[in-house]
């Protein structure tokens, strides 16, 4: 540290962080206070935090025996009536499918667009900010966006879980039982592989955000892109493209429920979410960089 970036402080009153670091964690605080005070985001957050209740009370009201999977629908159906722990990994499961996209779409793809259709992203420009510092900043709010959204999920998936079904040890899909605490802590762990998965998803939107002032066109194309991929995931003429697909590896957290923990798969996922992240991150930074984004 600099003698520039000490303050005068009196006796026994530590040293806070360098100026830089205290101008990026304003600029993060003003961008996170923006993000979750907006009523529109709010409404979302809402949103995944009633459907996990509705399944509950749905597959509650079914009762057991008309829970049973047999070979068709969602995953985790039924071991939920079992152990209220498995609603949050099917709550999980059936947002990823859409809803969770949707919300992270909707973040990421206002993010630049946003700002630039309002006028804004000028004034912000001339703070001076800095475009990369700018642009780091509105991907961090849109990965703690997701990650809020995904935590928020398993906490109400859990708690409606507890309350309507019964809770106790978890048996795996592996067929072995752990204890209830290590089945919170896997389900903590699939609830961090999901919000790495919509982080991956949040730089495509970031991307798309830089090359359009509509944010409606971004989110509508981010929804293009979901259900497209989910189609050609589903095709099995598309075998040799699946494993490419943004969407393939998403739900593929259930390596996490087995003994031992299919690494192999999850690696995959996780290579796949730094793919993303990687190359666009990389175009959103080119084209944020070097577009004439202040007129």
């Amino acid at each position: 540290m600099s003698t520039a970036d000490l303050e005068v402080r009196g006796p026994g009153v530590a040293a806070g962080p360098p100026a830089p670091a205290r101008a990026w964690l304003r600029l993060l605080g003003s961008e996170l206070l923006l993000v979750f005070r907006r009523r529109r985001n709010l409404a979302l957050l809402a949103v995944v935090a009633v459907i996990p209740v509705i399944i509950g009370i749905a597959l509650r009201l079914a009762g057991a025996g008309a829970t049973s999977n047999n070979g068709g629908g969602p995953p985790f159906l039924d071991q939920v009536a079992g152990n209220g722990v498995f609603l949050t990994f099917l709550a999980l499961t059936i947002l990823l499918t859409l809803v969770l996209p949707l919300v992270v779409s909707v973040v990421s793809g206002d993010s630049i667009a946003g700002e630039a259709g309002y006028g804004t992203l000028r004034y912000l420009l001339a703070v001076p900010a800095g475009r990369t510092r700018l642009l780091v900043i509105k991907y961090l709010s849109v990965v703690a966006f997701g990650l809020c959204a995904a935590l928020l999920i398993s906490a109400v998936s859990l708690i409606c879980g507890a309350l309507l079904f019964p809770v106790g040890p978890v048996t795996l899909l592996s067929g072995t039982t752990v204890p209830l605490a290590e089945g919170l802590l896997r389900v903590l762990f699939v609830t961090l592989y999901v919000a790495g998965a919509m982080a991956a998803f949040g730089a495509i939107g970031v991307a798309i955000s830089t090359f359009t002032e509509h944010a409606i066109g971004a989110v509508a194309a981010l929804a293009v892109i979901v259900v497209a991929s989910d189609v050609a995931d589903n095709v099995p003429q598309f075998g040799a493209v699946h494993p490419y697909l943004p969407t393939h590896w998403w739900t593929s957290f259930d390596s996490l429920l087995r003994t031992p923990i299919d690494t192999t798969t999850l690696l995959h996922g996780l290579l796949s979410f730094g793919v993303y992240l990687l190359i666009f991150g990389s175009i959103a930074w080119a084209r944020f960089t070097s577009g004439d984004i202040t007129s």
